[in-house]
Formats: structure tokens, C-alpha cells, sequence
């Protein structure tokens, strides 16, 4: 055998040696050896490496240390989106949150006992570490990618820092692992590591850091990996993203699959019967919360059962299936020194609390809300006071209490002012106009707002730092403070004078170089042809995010009729509410508003727009109208009566006498009908709303269709049980990009039904209805059939 024949032998051995030890102290916590000897193996190693640097691999335990600092961070597109948890502060909460999983599996579990008592849920338990969320890719075993989690649907590429991570394995235990398995959980810096850290940054007359999570968030993030290295970070594992595999039918039963092949998971995992139990956890590691070697903010609690998982589903942003309960807030008391006042990108004047500094749960405090000025009386508030101060859900600062007894005599009252603070335009109180049958109702709201619009700089300023944000207009290089600096130098009034910039104008910039210029102007060019749903949420409408945009996008497809659409016809949209729908008529209906709006299409080519959403088409009814003009004491059931008396026909119901009203309805609903269009205003709203509908297409008696390269239009898909190649996400994107709308629940109107393992009530309902129904493979072959990928 030769040297190097010898040499590599020893190596493999040693890495071998290396990785078990390394699993048996992070993962296990039970250490084999002692730290010297575990020294000894790795120098020994290092050594033989530096001899023979052609046997030097990846994930090899020595390739931890770092390596040449990066220029910046690349993007990761999340397959499968890093959602967020929704939060419980109360116990009340914890228990609303068991009792809407138990409602949304009604279907699933067992009856409960002859007593009352409903059948309880599987949770598992596990402390919410404060640390930084990530993902970590594994292919065939080895360690590919590393990434943030961002804003959930994209993060940074972070994987020469995770690398250096010492208990994240650079290749998997075992075997048995999927051939592609994303892992997600945390990195976090213990509280002594944390210690080490900040008394060596002394040391070495550095910043120090304020909390662990701090520390691991920007340890995570350093450019040069080789500084990341030497921070004493540590990850715990707390789930999965995307799989190519087999993977057990239980959250706790993937945590103990994952621990098997290397993966460091929580020590107090636990799992739980009920809320009950749940709370019992709660509490119980709330009492040795100070003890833990590492800083938590509250407890997780997790349905265990995957098929129910699947079945609860997801709400906007966050699962259904899944909470953080958080602890109480850190308190403190300090000294209200002043209030101040923000004006935020609708014109929001909000007062802030500025403050004696007080360090809260290892953070200096400064500012504090105060959210507007009902809170602001709600609470006394007045300059000079002592207050408490609380970091809600342990990040957020704010003012929760006036300490009465030691008000100061000169104690000032907090009082909103006259003129914007920014611009000197005149500051309104906003009014909440509440719509119920028949009528309005007019009170004073919360907020006060700057009228002054895009002539105020801090709207203009916030309007296009949203404007211009990834998940809007998605104009890279366009920092905050860049916009800012636009802005104060008067070479911007609106968005749309981004696409007039020129080179010479940017390269003048504090910050902007030659090429920086050359790449913003490139930037701005490449999003002059944005989708409709895109350009719609970049906006900034009042309450209008992303899936808001994206129903107004595919159902009307037409910025000219999402412009027109009135309040009542915007209610037929799925998810539009009518105060929503008021929200987006007023938008439109502003002078200012519109002005910029026409600049954006002169300089924009928006996308996507055509014909109405097929399943929009004729999709009205007169009933469905009726009811919409919330006359009172007429409710639904007596809407379909109107319309089948008059023969579907509004002129005909506009036209009938009290007698013909008499003898369809009782005498209190036919004098409400009688009385509402007596009224000139009501009868021309009925008659604008219905000639919008026939304008729009939407009308019941317009012509239904189905629109051209879209073969699912028209359809109603439902997805249910596991889908293991692809997420249910991605998989309604794709249905939403054949034409289909995915529903959540299964009816005589479906299309469809893709169903997986673990599908239960709906592939029931499905079967039972005599509706079609494919399997993942199926599915997957119908994309397939339509030219659409399934990577």
C-alpha cells in the first residue's frame, strides 16, 4: 500500500471518528471522548489534509472554518414557502386555537365520550429558540445550500456560513434519507456562548452585541464566513421544507428521523394530549425558562399528525395547524421624555414615544409606540411621566402603563398637531363609516392622516419604498435610503419619475458609483412590464396585499375595470369584503390617485390584462344583486323571491307598484323594498351597479365562456391528503396558471379532486358526488399534459 494509499485510508477513518463524535455530542449529548482527545483526531486529520490536499472534500470536519469574503449574498427562492406562526398570549388564545383545530377536524376524529367530552388533538411540544430562522438543502445525503428565511418566499444564500456551523452536518447519518431533504429550523447563540462572545469583542475593543439573537443574526450574515466561523453559533432543527422521499406520517416521528441521521433537535420535545396538556407544558418550562442554557420567547405547538396538517390547511400568511404560544413580555419602567409624530405611506400621523433609554430583555429602549391617539388616551399618557415599558412578543416596544403616582407637576398633555410635521399640510381625523342594512353610519376613527398625499415627503417617500419593493414592482438596488435621497433632492415627485432617471442624475449619488448607476437604470428598465397583479399591490391600496391583488388580477383582468369597479360589484370577488371593496373604489376615485396612475401607464406595460375571468362571466344573479343593496328586512331568501317574481328584471321590480310588492312579501319587507327605491339615490345605485355588471360581462344575462389557452377555465379544483413531489402551494399555483380556482371544500360544482395519502372527508364527499379524482401520479401526468413542469 502507498503513502497516499495509507493516507486516505486514515483520513476516511478519522472522518468517520469525527462526524460519530460530533453526533454523539450535539445530537445525543452524550460525548464519547474528551475535548483533548476529540482535538488530538482533528489535528491529526488537518495535518494529513495539508499533506494530501487532493483528498480534501466538502464535508470533511475541517472545512469549517471559513473562507474568502463574499461581495454580497445570492437569492434562494423558497419551493416551499417558510411561513410564519400565528401567536397565543393568553391562555384563552392557546384554547381558541385548539377548539378551531378541532372544528376543522370534525370529519377526522373520534365522537368523544358518553359525557361530553370531544375527542382530543396530538400536539407536539417545543420551546421557540430566539435565534434566526434557516433552511438547510440536502441532496443524496451531502449539505448543498444554506438559506435565510427572508420575507418566507425568498431568502439569502447563506451556505459557506452554515458550513461553518459545528453541529449542522455537512453530510447526513445513516442511512435511509430522502434523496432531496430540506431542513428548516434555528440558529441561536447559547447564553454562555453569547458571554464568551461579547467579553472577547471587549477584549479586542469591538462592538458588543445586545442579546443572542442579535448575535446570531448578524453572525449568520457576515460576508466573510471566516468571522461566522469563529461565533459560537449552534441550529436546532424544528421542521422540514420540500422532500423527495419517504419521511414518517408525524411531525415528531420526522424530528426523531432527522436526529437518527445527525440533525440536532430540541431535548424538551415533547408531545401533548389537548390543551389542557399543552398548557401544562407551557408552564412548566416557563418555570425553568430562566434556567435554559439558551434564550427562548415562548413555546410552539404543532398538530402531529400530518394528514391533519394537510386537512387544517393554511390562513393567509400562516398554518392552521400550528401556534406560538409566546411568555409575557419584559417590563420596565422608564421616564416619557416626549412624543413625537411619524406620518407613515397613507398619510397615517402616529405618535411615538421617545424615551429615557432603558435596557428591556437585553435591549436598549429609545422609542415606544403608541399606535394613535385612542391608545394614547386610553392610557393618560402625558409627557414626563413614568411609564412601563413592555417588548411585546419580546421585540416590539411599547407603552402599556401610566405609573400615576409619580406624574410630575409639570406633566404636559400629548395633543396631535394642526399641520403635518413633514410637509405643514393640514392633519384630518379619519371617519369609520360602518354599512349595515339601509344605512351609514359615521363615527370618528383612531387614526389622523396628512392630506398633503405625495405632496408630503413621507408619504412619497414610504410610497415608493413599497412601490419599488421585491414584492411589488421588485426594483433592486432601490434601497430605503436611496429613495430617500431621490426624494430630498427633488429629482422624484411619484413613482412613475423612477423611469425617467437618468445616469448622470444617479451616479451623483452618496453611494452610487459607475457600474451601481449602470445596474439601478437596468433594474427600473426591466420592470416596466409587470403582471397586473404585481402593479396592483404595488399600489399601496389600503388593506390590498398580495392575494388581494392577485384576485383582483385574475377575475377582472383589467386595470380599467379594477379602476371602475364599483364597491358592490367588487363583493362578488372571492375575499373582498365590502369595507375592502370601498377601500379600493375610494383609492381609485382620488384625484391624486389617478393622476399618478395615468403617469405609471404611460411609462408602464402592464401584463396579463384581458378578458373577464371566465368563471366571472354571467356569474351574477338579480337575487344576489337585491341582496347586495342591503335593504332591510330583506335578507337573502327574500331577494330570490323578488327575482323570481319579476322575471329576473330589475326594470321590472324598479316598476312595481306596493300592491305587486304586497302580494310577493310580507307587509315589513314589502314596505322596506317600497320605501328604498323611492328613494332617487338608491334606485340609480341599483341601476349603475346592474349596468356595470352587463358592462363587465358579469351580468346574469351576459354571455358565459370560456377563455382561450386556459383549459382548465372555468374549473373548480380541490387538493387534498399529501402531495409528496410537490407542495399544495405550488400545486394550486399551477392550477391557478392553467384557469382553474382551487376551492377548499369538495361540492356538486367541482371539477376535480386531487387526492394523496391521508386524504379523508373530502375524497369521501368526492366519491359520494360521483366527482373525478386523481391520484399525485395522475395529477402530475394531466401538468404534464398541459406543458406544464413539475420541478
Amino acid at each position: 500500500m502507498t503513502d497516499a494509499q495509507t493516507a486516505a485510508t486514515r483520513i476516511a477513518q478519522l472522518r468517520s471518528d469525527l462526524d460519530q463524535h460530533n453526533y454523539r455530542y450535539h445530537v445525543l449529548d452524550e460525548p464519547s471522548i474528551p475535548d483533548a482527545e476529540y482535538d488530538r483526531l482533528f489535528h491529526e486529520l488537518k495535518a494529513l489534509e495539508a499533506e494530501h490536499p487532493e483528498l480534501v472534500t466538502p464535508d470533511s470536519p475541517t472545512q469549517r472554518v471559513g473562507s474568502l469574503a463574499l461581495s454580497a449574498f445570492g437569492e434562494v427562492k423558497h419551493e416551499v414557502p417558510m411561513l410564519s406562526l400565528g401567536n397565543a398570549f393568553a391562555e384563552d388564545d392557546l384554547r381558541d386555537f385548539d377548539r378551531r383545530v378541532r372544528e376543522g377536524l370534525a370529519d377526522e376524529l373520534p365522537a368523544g365520550d358518553l359525557f361530553g367530552g370531544g375527542a382530543s388533538v396530538e400536539y407536539s411540544c417545543e420551546p421557540k429558540l430566539d435565534g434566526l430562522a434557516v433552511s438547510l438543502l440536502y441532496r443524496d445525503g451531502q449539505l448543498v445550500r444554506g438559506a435565510t428565511r427572508g420575507d418566507g418566499s425568498t431568502g439569502e444564500d447563506i451556505s459557506v456560513n452554515v458550513r461553518t456551523v459545528r453541529n449542522i452536518p455537512l453530510k447526513l447519518q445513516g442511512t435511509g434519507w430522502p434523496a432531496v431533504l430540506e431542513v428548516r429550523g434555528e440558529v441561536f447563540m447559547s447564553r454562555a456562548g453569547f458571554e464568551r462572545l461579547n467579553a472577547s469583542q471587549l477584549e479586542q475593543g469591538g462592538k458588543t452585541f445586545a442579546n443572542p439573537r442579535n448575535a446570531a443574526a448578524g453572525s449568520l450574515r457576515q460576508l466573510d464566513s471566516s468571522i461566522t466561523a469563529k461565533r459560537p453559533l449552534e441550529f436546532c432543527c424544528y421542521g422540514i421544507g420540500q422532500v423527495q422521499g419517504e419521511l414518517p406520517d408525524t411531525h415528531v416521528g420526522i424530528l426523531n428521523a432527522l436526529k437518527a441521521w445527525g440533525m440536532p433537535i430540541s431535548r424538551e420535545l415533547k408531545l401533548a394530549k389537548g390543551a389542557d396538556e399543552c398548557l401544562d407544558y407551557y408552564r412548566d418550562i416557563g418555570e425553568r425558562r430562566d434556567a435554559l442554557p439558551y434564550e427562548i420567547d415562548g413555546v410552539v405547538f404543532k398538530v402531529n399528525n400530518l394528514a391533519w396538517q394537510r386537512e387544517l390547511g393554511f390562513r393567509a400568511r400562516e398554518p392552521r395547524w400550528a401556534i406560538a404560544h409566546k411568555f409575557p413580555a419584559s417590563e420596565e419602567l422608564t421616564e416619557l421624555l416626549a412624543v413625537e409624530f411619524q406620518v407613515g405611506r397613507t398619510g397615517a400621523v402616529t405618535p411615538v414615544a421617545r424615551l429615557r433609554p432603558v435596557k428591556v430583555a437585553g435591549v436598549m429602549v429609545a422609542n415606544a409606540t403608541l399606535h394613535n391617539m385612542d391608545e394614547v388616551a386610553r392610557l393618560g399618557v402625558m409627557v414626563g411621566d413614568t411609564v412601563i415599558i413592555r417588548r411585546a412578543g419580546d421585540v416590539i416596544p411599547q407603552v402599556v402603563q401610566v405609573v400615576l403616582d409619580r406624574r410630575p407637576a409639570d406633566a404636559k398633555p400629548v395633543e396631535v398637531p394642526q399641520n403635518c410635521p413633514v410637509c405643514g399640510s393640514h392633519v384630518e381625523r379619519t371617519q369609520l363609516i360602518k354599512r349595515s342594512k339601509g344605512r351609514e353610519t359615521v363615527s370618528e376613527g383612531a387614526v389622523y392622516r396628512c392630506v398633503g398625499r405625495l405632496a408630503c415627503g413621507a408619504q412619497l417617500k414610504q410610497a415608493i419604498i413599497h412601490f419599488v419593493s421585491r414584492r411589488a414592482m421588485d426594483i433592486e438596488g432601490l434601497g430605503d435610503k436611496s429613495v430617500e435621497q431621490l426624494v430630498d433632492e427633488g429629482l422624484i415627485h411619484s413613482p412613475a419619475d423612477l423611469y425617467k432617471l437618468t445616469f448622470e442624475q444617479i451616479v451623483e449619488l452618496e453611494g452610487f458609483a459607475e457600474l451601481s448607476s449602470k445596474n439601478l437604470l437596468a433594474a427600473i428598465e426591466n420592470s416596466r412590464k409587470p403582471e397586473l397583479a404585481r402593479f396592483i399591490f404595488a399600489l399601496g391600496i389600503p388593506d390590498v396585499g398580495e392575494e388581494t391583488a392577485k384576485v383582483l388580477a385574475r377575475s377582472l383582468a383589467s386595470l380599467q375595470r379594477i379602476k371602475q369597479a364599483l364597491p358592490e360589484v367588487l363583493t362578488y370577488l372571492p375575499d373582498v369584503g365590502l369595507e375592502v371593496a370601498y377601500e379600493i373604489h375610494e383609492f381609485f376615485s382620488d384625484s391624486h390617485n389617478q393622476t399618478v396612475i395615468d403617469q405609471l401607464e404611460q411609462v408602464l406595460d402592464i401584463q396579463g390584462q384581458g378578458e373577464l375571468g371566465a368563471e366571472y362571466a354571467a356569474s351574477t344573479t338579480l337575487a344576489g344583486l337585491i341582496d347586495k343593496l342591503h335593504i332591510a328586512s330583506v335578507g337573502p331568501t327574500g331577494a330570490k323571491t323578488l327575482a323570481a317574481k319579476f322575471d329576473e328584471s330589475l326594470e321590472k321590480l324598479l316598476a312595481a307598484d306596493w300592491l305587486d310588492l304586497r302580494q310577493t312579501l310580507s307587509e315589513k319587507p314589502a314596505n322596506a323594498v317600497r320605501d328604498f327605491f323611492a328613494v332617487a339615490e338608491n334606485r340609480d345605485r341599483a341601476l349603475k351597479i346592474e349596468a356595470q355588471l352587463r358592462d363587465f360581462g358579469m351580468h346574469w344575462q351576459s354571455e358565459k365562456r370560456v377563455v382561450e389557452g386556459l383549459p382548465l377555465a372555468g374549473q373548480t379544483w380541490v387538493l387534498t391528503g399529501s402531495l409528496e413531489i410537490m407542495s399544495r402551494d405550488i400545486a394550486k399555483e399551477k392550477l391557478e396558471s392553467l384557469g382553474a380556482k382551487v376551492a377548499g371544500s369538495v361540492s356538486a360544482k367541482t371539477t376535480c379532486v386531487v387526492a394523496g395519502p391521508g386524504a379523508g372527508s373530502k375524497l369521501a364527499k368526492a366519491n359520494e358526488l360521483g366527482v373525478k379524482v386523481l391520484d399525485e401520479a395522475e395529477f402530475l401526468k394531466a401538468l404534464e399534459g398541459f406543458g406544464i413542469g413539475v420541478a
